[in-house]
């Protein structure tokens, strides 16, 4: 693996922008077909939104994505075939949760304290939302029943409706606050739907040992793109941000600050957000423009506190904090598989992310840790080491964990997600039809575009699209 300086061109059957965990897929995917590819990366890493933090001893934690359930087959699939294994979280003892400024300690899924109107009303709502995702298909959430309704309304607007307890509101604001990073009021109802069905269900996605919060990966999620590339050095080059795509008759010019490639197709497998600032020559359809503007990232930040042990365990805490007003709206124990050193993370998601990043990193660190002394006690305000990793901040990413719908979004835009512009594909986790918005769907991404590409590669042949199709005609024509 190469920094761009050391290769300033070169030319290649696909030129890949992106060496996140749908690049590199893509990558692997068009290369082990015999294809010749170069991935370009803006940082001097890979793993786009998976990155890491070294505790030492050969341990290290995650500051990016991290989870994976029984559901997540892709993701575990991909982890297999470089040599990487799961562990089971962390999950056992007491789960606490701040609502509305009070404090519950529970077993299970939801705080029975709450009271059973609250519950009764938190089920019922849970049930509807569950029901009401089966309706809609991952691979076109535009063509559901009643795809107009669902799209033009938010889910806070749904919640005005259909959950009448201001406990249960809050209880749920708080779950779309730790999953979507945003806040209820500015996602539609449909992406809410979309994700929940591609993802396995929406409570599928609150539980931990039965959901998508079960198992963690030895060393880190972000050693599974390292990996990756390490098997890619002709491939990969980093330090490599991408400005300007040019298509031409029968060929694409990527371009940036020292480097120009040349390929017979491109695949940008980076946020939709970022995508859409790129310069493309011709300009991108307006359709497609449109589509871009209105697919945001999610507000996160997650903070990393680490100490000698995980004390919490001791006291009889999972570590497990949800909190619907406090400075993050979820942590976990996060410790290595083995319990050493203890780790707790906070998830700072939405509206908290949106206050919090405006506030200096000394004030941010005092917020997350009165919110974890809350929870587990004096000890968690001491902390050895603390690390904060702001997704807003990050200037190739912008946001975490995935974009989110606001109303209008897919109905008038969907097909937009997956379509080729000419010799231009996309790639990235939200167009997964697989576990969409998550690693699995990144994979499923990478893969999807490798398949398009074979099948565009036969039809230029007049042949049936095979995965083994490989290129042999010269690039760079049309210059």
């Amino acid at each position: 693996m190469l920094h761009v300086t050391e290769e300033p061109s070169a030319e290649a059957d696909v030129i890949v922008v992106g060496a996140g965990l749908a690049g590199l897929t893509a990558t692997r995917e068009l290369k082990d077909a015999g294809w010749t590819v170069k991935t370009l990366e803006a940082r001097e890493r890979v793993g786009g939104r998976l990155k890491g933090l070294d505790l030492g001893n050969g341990k290290a934690v995650d500051l990016g994505g991290e989870y994976f359930g029984d559901k997540s087959t892709m993701i575990a699939e991909t982890a297999k075939s470089v040599g990487i294994t799961g562990f089971r979280s962390y999950d056992e003892g007491e789960r606490l949760t701040f609502v509305n400024g009070r404090r519950h300690a529970y077993s299970g899924l939801f705080p029975w304290r709450m009271g059973p109107a609250a519950i009764a009303d938190l089920g019922q709502a849970i049930l509807k939302i569950e029901r009401l995702a089966k309706q809609v298909p991952p691979d076109g959430p535009w063509n559901a029943p009643n795809a107009e309704k669902l799209d033009s309304q938010t889910l806070w607007s749904w919640m005005q409706r259909n959950v009448t307890t201001a406990t249960a509101r809050a209880f749920i604001t708080m779950m779309i606050e730790a999953a979507f990073c945003t806040r209820p009021s500015d996602v539609s109802l449909m992406h809410v739907l979309y994700y929940a069905n591609a993802s396995g269900g929406f409570r599928y996605l609150l539980e931990v040992s039965g959901g998508i919060q079960r198992y963690r990966f030895d060393g880190g999620a972000h050693s599974i793109p390292k990996r990756l590339a390490a098997k890619l050095p002709d491939e990969v080059r980093t330090g490599a941000p991408v400005r300007r795509i040019e298509q031409r008759s029968d060929s694409v010019v990527v371009s940036g600050p020292g480097f120009e490639y040349r390929g017979r197709w491109v695949v940008v497998a980076i946020p939709v957000t970022l995508a859409g600032r790129i310069d493309y020559a011709p300009a991108l359809p307006g359709y497609r423009d449109q589509f871009t503007q209105r697919l945001p990232a999610g507000s996160a930040m997650k903070c990393l506190a680490v100490y000698d042990e995980p004390f919490w365990r001791a006291d009889g805490l999972s570590g497990q904090i949800t909190s619907s007003d406090g400075p993050f709206r979820v942590a976990f124990d996060t410790s290595p598989a083995d319990g050493s050193p203890g780790v707790m993370s906070a998830f700072v998601t939405g509206s908290a992310a949106r206050k919090l990043t405006r506030l200096t990193p000394a004030e941010r660190r005092t917020a997350v840790l009165d919110g974890l002394v809350a929870g587990l006690g004096p000890k968690a305000g001491k902390p050895r080491e603390f690390v904060e990793q702001n997704w807003l901040d990050e200037e190739f990413t912008r946001g975490c964990y995935h974009g989110w719908g606001p109303p209008g979004l897919y109905t008038a835009f969907g097909p937009a997600l997956r379509e080729p512009i000419g010799r231009i594909h996309w790639a990235g986790t939200e167009s997964g039809v697989h576990q969409m918005g998550s690693m699995g769907g990144a994979v499923d991404s990478g893969r999807r575009v490798a398949r398009e590409l074979f099948a565009r590669a036969a039809e230029e042949r007049g042949e049936e699209s095979k995965p083994d199709t490989t290129i042999t005609e010269a690039v760079g024509r049309g210059r």
